[in-house]
């Protein structure tokens, strides 16, 4: 590393900063100071130097991808990036830096003030004058610094003295004022996959410079999986694991360490659970979970989701799931269901595991004591049925669109009645093709909301029919 890498003095101790400015990649420390490099956390030292290197946020670094592309043209712009912990946010940053040339300050807004930032920008200013370099300012948790705090960046990232990236866990609508956002491309970075993290934990044993290769450890299929199932998508939970796993094993006679499941438990502090993500066990529980809430029997239906979540699975696949179950065997019963399926998954988005496990279960405790009805269902797959089955009749001159007056002409549009102008709002004619004229699809069972549903359709049916019955 350069003479130049340092902690920068500022006045308010060192704490505050730590400047980057080699091209040659960079860690968290000063790589000179190998005692100090080790004594780092595993996940400080495998922090990845370059693009290359870093695992996962396909859908922005992918090739031909916004932030690549951007990075690749050397078009520096203020950023958010917003994810949950370990999905790599400090780490872009930095190798955005070093892709970029530029001066690296990182600080955190739980720590700095604003006479903490108005220094930092000082510094900027005089590193933008004499050195012709451009400063990138990192600022982790931009969500705790206020209105006021926040306000205090805004001409210095406009007139480009310096390039701003905040990182937040909180979504930046709320968050983040609207004048730093106007002017800043916010960056959603997801969850990293299992894949993602079996990658990192795997470099990681394999690394013998800044990893744990030296140890010469070997996991278990079943250790591995334990410990990406529990560290949910954060990679550093996951290196944190794996080196307390690591560490704690004695070697062997043949001086290499085996990392069994039950060491793998007590690194996470968790114990495995019988769940296979990918086999019969994970196809057995969904759907005892789906036939617990079909049953109306809430306690079954929380004690299967309890296990399929403490097994580790997706979350995102629950909810997926129960926004099946809420049209499937709830329907228009109560069509509160679908709605609060569809909240439950966007609160997994917001908030993640585990809290959005309260999410989940008050979903679940819903779906299973709502009214029952599968009459949407059914009523799909038979008009799914005649559409494959029976001949697909042009659609009725009086019910297409006739936006041109050539279409006017043909009779398009020709003898609709516009069914608001009438008292009722009901005009007793049939919308169906002549083939299928007189079908009934939709079916209401009578439960929750579709006993009226059920009286309604009754009677629009009657009123068709008698109508029919005239014409004919």
């Amino acid at each position: 590393m350069r003479e130049d890498s340092r902690f920068e003095s500022t006045g308010f101790g060192e704490r505050l900063t730590r400047v980057e400015t080699e091209k040659e990649g960079f860690n968290l420390f000063d790589e000179s100071d190998e005692e100090l490099l080790l004594r780092a956390p595993l996940a400080d030292r495998m922090r990845p130097r370059s693009l290359d290197e870093f695992v996962g946020q396909e859908h922005i670094l992918g090739e031909e991808k916004l932030l690549r592309i951007v990075l690749e043209k050397g078009e520096l712009t203020s950023a958010i990036f917003w994810g949950p912990p370990g999905t790599g946010k400090t780490t872009l940053a930095r190798i955005i830096a070093r892709e970029t040339g530029c001066r690296f300050v990182s600080f955190s807004a739980v720590t700095a003030g604003i006479r903490e930032i108005k220094e930092v920008i000082r510094i900027a200013i005089d590193e933008r004058k004499f050195n012709r370099r451009r400063t990138i300012l990192f600022v982790d948790e931009i969500h705790r610094f206020n209105k006021a705090q926040q306000d205090v960046f805004l001409p210095y990232v406009e007139d480009g003295t310096i390039v701003l990236i905040g990182a937040t866990t909180e979504n930046p609508s709320f968050e983040v004022i609207t004048a730093l956002l106007s002017r800043s491309k916010v960056f959603t970075l997801n969850p990293l996959t299992s894949e993602n993290v079996a990658v990192i934990v795997k470099r990681a044993l394999d690394d013998k410079e800044r990893g744990l290769g030296k140890y010469e450890a070997t996991v278990e299929e079943e250790a591995l999986a334990h410990i990406v199932i529990f560290s949910n998508g954060d990679a550093r939970i996951a290196l944190n694991g794996i080196e307390m796993a690591v560490l704690t094993t004695p070697p062997g006679a043949d001086g290499k360490r085996v990392i069994t499941l039950a060491i793998a438990e007590e690194a996470m502090q968790k114990r495995a659970l019988r769940y296979d993500m990918d086999g019969e066990e994970h196809y057995n529980i969904i759907s005892a979970l789906h036939k617990s809430m079909r049953g109306s029997d809430p306690d079954a239906s929380l004690y299967w989701l309890a296990r399929m979540l403490e097994g580790g699975e997706d979350p995102l696949y629950i909810a997926r799931r129960l926004v099946r179950f809420a049209s499937e065997d709830i329907g228009n019963a109560d069509p509160m269901a679908l709605v609060l399926a569809v909240a439950a998954k966007e609160a997994v988005h917001f908030v993640g595991m585990p809290e959005a496990n309260v999410a989940l279960a008050q979903t679940v405790t819903y779906l299973a004591c709502a009214p029952k009805s599968n009459a949407v269902y059914t009523a799909y797959e038979e008009a799914a049925t005649d559409v494959k089955e029976n001949e697909a009749q042009p659609v009725p001159m009086f019910l297409r669109n006739a936006p041109t007056p050539l279409m006017k002409e043909l009779g398009y549009g020709k003898d609709y009645i516009y069914p608001h102008d009438k008292a009722s709002g009901f005009v007793p004619i049939s919308y169906l093709p002549d083939n299928l004229r007189g079908k009934s699809y939709y079916k209401p069972k009578g439960a929750g909301l579709e006993g009226e549903i059920l009286r309604r359709i009754e009677g629009w049916r009657k009123e068709r029919n008698k109508k029919d019955g005239e014409s004919s």
